[in-house]
Order: C-alpha cells, then structure tokens, then sequence
C-alpha cells in the first residue's frame, strides 16, 4: 500500500513523498513536489492522492476531483493542441441546417474536414484525429461509403427545408448554372469525358455540375452530367426533375445566354416554367439589332421590350458598360489591323475576315458591333404587366451569386481537381462537397464574411493539451474567445 508523507524540510517547505513499506522500511515511490503554504500542501496532497488511487487502483472513501485542476509546469508536458471550439462551432451549425437527421457521424465529420483543410478522404480520417482527437477506422470508411450514395436526394431535402424556413425561399426564383470540373488523368470513361472546360482543362476528362441555388446564392440542389454535356441540354431536365419532385406549381429559372435556344425556350414554355435568361446580342439578325438601335434611348435606366422567336427580348443602356464595351472594341480593332499588317503572324480574329488569301478588316461586324455598345439583353416569358422590365434586369444581376457558390465550392472547399477514377468515388466526393457549401454559404451569408476567415478566426480558439506527468493525465486548457469569434456566435446563433 502507498502512502503519503509529509516532512518538513525547512521552516517554510514541506515536502510530499509517495512511499511503500518492503522490508520493514521506506521506500519513496515518487517525489510530488515541496509546499511553501496551506494551499500548495492541498494541493499536493491532491495529486499525491491522484498518484496512488492511478498506480495502485487504491480506492479512496471520497472521490477527489480537484487534482485536475492543479498543475506544475515542472510536472507539465506539452503535448499539442486541438481546433475542439471549431469542430464544435461547425457541428452545431451542421444540427442548426439539419444535416444531423443522416445519422453518419463519419460522413459528417468528412463534411466539416472538408471546410477545414479540403484533402483526400484517408488523409481527412488522418486529420480527424490530429486536429479534434476524434478516431475513425479506415475500413469503416470503406465499408460506409458506397451507401452514403443514396442520401443525395435526402440532403437537397434538408438543405431545401432550411432555405425555406431560414431564408424563406419560395420556388418563385430559381438560379440555374453550371460548370465544369476537371481530372487528374487523360484517361476517359463514361462519366469522365473530354469537352468544352471551363478551366482551361481541354486534353484531361471533366464531368460538368449543374448547381441551383436561391436568390441569396444559397445551394439547394445539384446535379451531374458527362464533361462532354452540352450546358443548354441540362437546364429543361434538371429544373423539370426539381418541379417534380418539389411538387412545384410556379416557378422562374434565371439563367445565363448559353443556357438560350429556341428549343430549350420551346420545351420551357411548354412546361409551364418560367425564365430569365442572358441573351447574346452579337448573334442577333441585323434587322432585330437595327430596331434595338432605332429605338432605345442611350440614357441609363432606358430599356426597350421586343417580341421574338425566344420570348420577349428586353435591352437596356448603361454608359459604364458602353465605355467597357467601346474600349473592349477598340482594342480589337487594334490587333486586327496589326494581324493584317504582318501576315507572318496569321491569326483569325473576331473582326477580321478572309478575301482569297489576303485578310482585312470586316467592316460590317465593327459597324453591328458599334450598334450595340452599352447594350444588354435579357429574354424571358414573362409579361409586362406582371413583371416589368426594371424587376427583370435586376433578378438577372442577382445571378452572380451562383458564381460565389461555384467559387466557394472550387476554391475554397477544393472540388477541383478530382482525383478519383471510379463514378461512385466521384459523386461521393460532390456529395461531401455539396454538404460543405450548403453550410459554408449559410456561415457567409449570416457573418459577412468568406468561409477562409471563419476557418481561420475560429482556429485561433485552440485546447492546449497538457500532460500532469504526475498523475499522467491529459488536460486540456482553451484560449480565450476573440472578439471576432464571439461576433460569429452571436451571428450564427450559436
């Protein structure tokens, strides 16, 4: 049996030795440290008690708590630290969206490892473990994963809900777009396809995402397609699936001009959907560019309704973007006279033409081009009298915030490049990615701030993890909450 023993070794020191009986003598088992006053003997007393009841499994008539408040940095070892705050801030905002319902304690911390460091899925287990202290086994990961498949219908559902109660989405807007994401290989397969890549990515395999989000840039539903998709075939099945299931009885699509064509408008109208749509005004018959230039006035704010094949087509004026357009022109005009006057350097340009084996300036295009600087055009279905052209223009310029989705999902959550191979990799991977958006808009939206900021912000609240080598107890210490932190609290309602 252990025991403690108090000697006093000068008129202000007691010290506090842990020792045995063998042989009818003292043995000193550990040496706990000297006592200057009441309060450090307690103390020592304390963890001397904590020593014994560790090493001998010595049961004691009280329990004795307060030894895991006291250390000596003497007695102390470093040993990390731990983003617990972060993980737990994350993971109520995850309960708050409801994304809690899955019941996958693994997919949901691969969720917000994804929003911490974006890296492959066994690093993100790896990670887990050095950044919150939280185990999971590789192979359960392996095991899991192929079901977590069928909850993608499951998670628009919830994120659905959460932009109708939180940001009160209605289905009578619905921002539409596209992009494509591209491959750490050359190899194609029937997902992986070489096409037309927004990145710049021409000879690697991509797969093209259509994501819909509210009129706030908040993500409700995606979809995937093969990289050799053409966009403009995407947008009458994705939306009319969404209407389906949704039950939907009215809605308006806002979308940009690739999403145009007479079919698409043709097959838009007939299932009663309504759109917004960029319109390119460069491929318009001269006749339709005249009239638009006979009859909108060159002040900002004008705006000018036509009838045409794709609905009505709605152009306004605005002087910022003539002078960006005219200067856009000018220089074009600069370099095609430069390609004409050194014919070694044969390129075709846009205003610039063949005659036999010579080029020249195509005066006709510069002439239409001049006719519709400052000029933007926007289709829709809608009528005038329900929805005037003001209330169109702006609902089109709201559409850059799918732009900040799809920036936020390539940037800062790192859905790009793909580097898995297999389709059911793949779109578990925009699964996790989907999920990570959807919380990480709602963290931007409600502070104000990018999801890098948050990250960083919050990771400055750390758990400073602390070995008693006297009792060899971990204990943990957390830093104080910034005032920047406790701004993203009280904004988030955490």
């Amino acid at each position: 049996m252990y025991k403690i023993r108090q000697i006093k070794y000068s008129f202000h020191s007691v010290l506090h030795p842990v020792y045995k009986i063998e042989n009818r003598k003292r043995v000193i088992v550990r040496h706990i440290g000297s006592a200057w006053n009441e309060q450090e003997r307690l103390d020592l007393l304390s963890l001397a008690s904590d020593f014994i009841e560790k090493s001998t499994k010595q049961l004691y008539l009280f329990d004795n708590k307060q030894s895991n408040n006291i250390l000596y940095l003497n007695q102390t070892e470093f040993i990390g630290v731990y983003y617990t705050f972060l993980y737990e801030f994350i993971s109520k905002l995850i309960i708050a969206v409801g994304f809690d319902k899955i019941k996958n304690r693994l997919l949901l911390d691969l969720v917000i490892l994804r929003m911490v460091e974006p890296s492959s899925k066994l690093r993100s287990i790896s990670l887990l473990d050095e950044y919150f202290g939280i185990k999971h086994r590789r192979q359960s990961y392996y095991q899991s994963a192929p079901q977590w498949l069928s909850l993608k219908a499951k998670t628009e559902a919830i994120a659905l809900a959460f932009a109708h109660k939180y940001y009160s989405f209605n289905f009578d807007l619905l921002f539409y777009d596209v992009t494509t994401l591209y491959f750490e290989s050359f190899e194609e397969d029937k997902l992986r396809k070489n096409g037309f890549s927004k990145d710049n990515k021409f000879q690697q395999p991509q797969i093209l995402v259509a994501l819909m989000v509210s009129k706030e840039g908040f993500p409700i539903a995606y979809e995937v397609f093969a990289g050799n998709t053409f966009e403009g075939h995407t947008i009458v099945p994705v939306v009319k699936d969404f209407i389906s299931k949704n039950k939907v009885k009215e809605l308006t699509v806002v979308a940009d001009a690739a999403m145009i064509s007479t079919e698409n408008t043709r097959a838009l109208k007939e299932n009663g959907i309504n759109y917004i749509v960029g319109a390119r005004l460069g491929n318009l018959p001269n006749e339709l560019i005249t009239a638009i230039d006979s009859n909108l006035p060159r002040e900002d704010g004008k705006s000018i309704r036509l009838q045409t094949d794709n609905g009505y087509l709605i152009c306004s004026y605005s002087t910022v973007r003539y002078r960006k357009d005219k200067y856009e022109m000018e220089r074009q005009i600069e370099r095609a006279k430069y390609i004409i006057t050194h014919p070694s350097q044969n390129k075709k340009l846009k205003f610039t033409k063949s005659n036999k084996e010579n080029i020249e300036l195509n005066q006709k295009l510069i002439d239409k081009t001049q006719k519709i600087l400052g000029i933007k055009g926007y289709y829709t279905n809608l009528e005038e009298s329900m929805v005037d052209n003001k209330t169109i223009i702006e609902h089109y310029h709201e559409l850059y915030k799918i732009e900040q989705a799809f920036r936020i999902s390539k940037s800062d959550l790192q859905t790009r490049p793909i580097f898995h191979y297999k389709e059911e990799p793949i779109k578990l991977h925009l699964l996790i990615c989907f999920m990570a958006l959807v919380v990480s808009k709602h963290i931007e939206l409600q502070t104000r701030h990018s999801i890098r900021k948050f990250i960083h912000e919050c990771k400055k609240i750390t758990d400073a993890r602390l070995k008693n080598q006297i009792t060899d107890k971990e204990i943990r210490i957390r830093a104080n909450l910034t005032p920047t932190a406790i701004e993203f609290l009280k904004n988030l309602n955490c």
